[in-house]
């Protein structure tokens, strides 16, 4: 019992430490400024300047925006923005790609946080929007194809405050910071109950038994064995619990920079059982296209694995 307490104790300070020191003041500023952008006016003329570049992939307006909540905000956001699709008509077809496409992208609630341990921020936009439009495509084209098409005339506008005066801008960024406090704060509970699994399951041997097992496999494809932790956590409990792993395992020398960067395209994305759960939940027709959309996300993560792997 006392080792099961001191495991417990010492996975909430970890916790707490990286959600209220690192998570928290990252995405207050993100959220800050993505939200200012948004009340300006600006993400709208972005998005109306980007989305017919973005049709062929299969993306509609809306979808940008999914893409650019992903990207700069975090996992969940872009489920307004699907639930908003689906009400408003899109086709089965688009919702799809626009799924998988949510699915493959590099996810900000991971992935800025993750800078301060050496992340490349750079590359990994790169790569995450090469990932999301080869996943939407492949989904759009080949997955999905058996999907309707049958959309009814879109608004593909969002409706958000503005901040046309000084007192707008302070609302906004008000709005921001609670919203970045409820991220950080629901965090917690989750990266606690990861780091007890994953280091009881590191007290008692049963990693150090799995890598022996399965490490000369890995080593044949080039993998290296350390990261077998990290894509449990990740794809078992999601990301922002991988996360937690990757800065213990940092702080304890197991993890270098550069592997953190070769290893970012398949374990920083929403694909994972708590994302998948949390995006599919944005409504009946998003759930129902959502084995479609999972198998163009491999395409795009696939594409992120070798273009990171490369570059690192």
């Amino acid at each position: 019992m006392d080792i099961l307490i001191d495991i417990i104790l010492k996975a909430g300070r970890s916790a707490v430490e990286l959600s209220l020191f690192v998570l928290l003041p990252v995405m207050v500023v993100m959220l800050s400024l993505m939200r200012l952008l948004e009340a300006r006016g600006a993400l709208d003329c972005l998005v109306a300047r980007i989305s017919p570049l973005l049709r062929p992939f299969g993306l509609t307006g809306l979808g940008v925006f999914a893409a650019l909540q992903i990207n700069f905000v975090s996992f969940a956001a872009p489920m307004a923005t699907l639930t908003m699709m689906e009400q408003r008509g899109t086709s089965d077809r688009h919702l799809a790609a626009t799924l998988a496409m949510v699915f493959a992208m590099a996810q900000a609630n991971a992935a800025f946080p993750m800078l301060t341990m050496g992340l490349q921020f750079g590359p990994l936009l790169a790569f995450s929007l090469l990932g999301g439009l080869a996943a939407a495509a492949a989904t759009y084209y080949l997955f999905g194809r058996h999907l309707s098409a049958l959309e009814a005339t879109l608004d593909e506008t969002l409706h958000h405050p503005v901040a046309d005066n000084a007192k707008g801008v302070l609302d906004v960024i008000n709005r921001a910071g609670a919203e970045a406090f409820k991220i950080a704060i629901g965090a917690i509970p989750m990266l606690v109950l990861s780091l007890v699994a994953v280091t009881a399951l590191k007290k008692f041997g049963a990693i150090d038994a799995l890598t022996v097992l399965i490490a000369p496999l890995l080593q044949v494809v080039g993998i290296d064995p350390v990261l077998i932790l990290p894509t449990l956590t990740k794809y078992l409990a999601g990301g922002t619990a991988m996360m937690g792993v990757m800065d213990d395992m940092r702080r304890a020398g197991q993890v270098s920079g550069e592997l953190l960067n070769a290893s970012a395209g398949f374990l920083i994305s929403p694909f994972d059982l708590p994302g998948v759960a949390v995006l599919i939940s944005a409504g009946r027709r998003v759930a129902a296209v959502w084995k479609p959309a999972a198998v163009g996300a491999c395409v795009g993560i696939a594409l992120r694995t070798l273009g990171h792997a490369a570059f690192a």
